[in-house]
């Protein structure tokens, strides 16, 4: 049959219509390259915004056994994300924290014990294995109906005038406002965006691993200060808690190589078997530390977030913590723009996120770093100065009080 010229131009526009849709990007407002907790909750506390939110992250098993101490906020964002009933029954209480200076050096520090209930909470926080923490996150992501998840890997970021453009390795094409990056410490996104990065190892290591006990932890987690760094007993549910132990590299190797029963003894004797005879379980991790800040949190349509803008040691449990923060940061942010009719990537509003959190990783990573150089120093006045800080929060109530509310949250936060 033959078509009328109408018919045929129709055809034709339908032709084009389709060849062009197929080449300009899927658009959004807000993608988010990376999945690790900090980027899944992002995604998440983004797209609950009604910003339309696309998650470019590969849905692989969380393998490793780490565990992270979530506290304040981070509780808090994640029952506002519908998170936390998920995995909470996973989760063990952390009701006491003491720090037991265990150096054995001619200046000591006293014992500092920290008891929630003194500032009216049940608990400072809870401590979970990261894998359960992921399953509750990726299940909620799943639910969301404007987060349309990319099971792929970003190859290209590219910033523009109106919009940044990420492709990926599958070959699809995205574009949005503003990109995300949840990238981890070798951050594609913090690249593309020309921002740099200050580093600086420290001579330290941490091994990680989980252990049964003998007698139960009662929601006690203690902190031992040792010449080489802090070895942290934080409880998991049951009778099981997770070791953080810091040391020089080679006594970190040494006790990675070390056999289960050597290294239950190992750490048994550490302990000063508070909690009586340990049995190591599968799995354990090692890794050297370093402090790292970004020039900037943000630049050409790229907000960093995670460890894609900063990574601290894992003393005082603020990494992930600081990662979460910044999530429930950029979605307020996201936000508010959108409310305001405002380019949510546009300059202005990432200097706003800058601002934001800014304060808060800087004061952070400045209190870890002298938490550890007091404690690594040899030298008495720094011993001293150490010994007397830790009497003055231990003894006086306010100023104990105080260190805890600001360790669960930053104070400015509040204000």
């Amino acid at each position: 049959m033959f078509q009328s010229g109408l018919e045929i131009g129709a055809a034709t526009d339908d032709c084009l219509a389709m060849t062009q849709s197929l080449l300009e990007p899927n658009s959004y407002d807000v993608i988010v390259v990376g999945g690790g907790p900090a980027g899944l909750a992002a995604a998440i506390a983004v797209a609950e915004t009604g910003a339309l939110t696309a998650l470019i992250a590969r849905k692989v098993p969380y393998a490793d056994n780490r565990t992270t101490a979530l506290l304040g906020d981070s509780i808090d964002l994640l029952e506002k994300l519908d998170v936390w009933r998920r995995c909470a029954g996973k989760a063990a209480a952390l009701r006491t924290m003491r720090l037991v200076d265990d150096t054995h050096r001619l200046i000591r520090a006293p014992e500092v014990r920290f008891a929630s209930d003194e500032i009216g909470m049940d608990a400072f926080g809870f401590n979970i294995e990261n894998r359960n923490l992921m399953v509750a996150l990726e299940e909620r992501a799943a639910e969301v109906a404007n987060l349309d998840r990319f099971d792929d890997e970003a190859e290209s970021v590219a910033p523009g005038d109106e919009a940044a453009v990420v492709r990926t390795r599958q070959g699809h094409t995205l574009s949005a406002a503003l990109v995300i990056g949840a990238d981890g410490r070798t951050s594609q996104c913090r690249q593309a965006a020309g921002i740099t990065v200050s580093s600086r190892a420290l001579n330290q290591s941490a091994l990680t691993f989980n252990v049964a006990t003998a007698r139960p932890h009662h929601n006690v987690s203690t902190e031992f200060h040792t010449p080489e760094g802090p070895c942290v007993f934080v409880p998991l549910p049951g009778r099981r808690m997770s070791i953080v132990w810091v040391a020089a590299p080679k006594e970190a190797q040494r006790l990675m190589a070390l056999g289960d029963d050597e290294l239950a003894a190992a750490a048994e004797k550490q302990s000063h078997s508070i909690v009586g005879r340990l049995s190591v379980e599968p799995g354990r991790n090692l890794f050297p530390l370093a402090i790292e800040k970004p020039s900037a949190y943000g630049r050409r349509r790229i907000v960093l977030v995670g460890e894609a803008a900063h990574v601290v040691p894992p003393i005082g449990a603020q990494g992930l913590n600081m990662g979460l923060r910044d999530a429930g940061d950029i979605a307020g942010i996201v936000e508010d723009a959108m409310a305001r009719d405002q380019d949510p990537g546009s300059d202005t509003v990432i200097a706003r996120f800058g601002r934001a959190r800014g304060a808060d990783v800087a004061s952070r990573t400045f209190a870890i770093d002298i938490a550890n150089r007091t404690l690594l120093s040899d030298l008495l006045p720094a011993q001293a100065a150490r010994a007397v800080g830790m009497q003055l929060i231990g003894s006086v109530g306010p100023l104990r009080r105080l260190a805890m509310r600001e360790g669960l949250s930053p104070f400015w936060r509040s204000l």
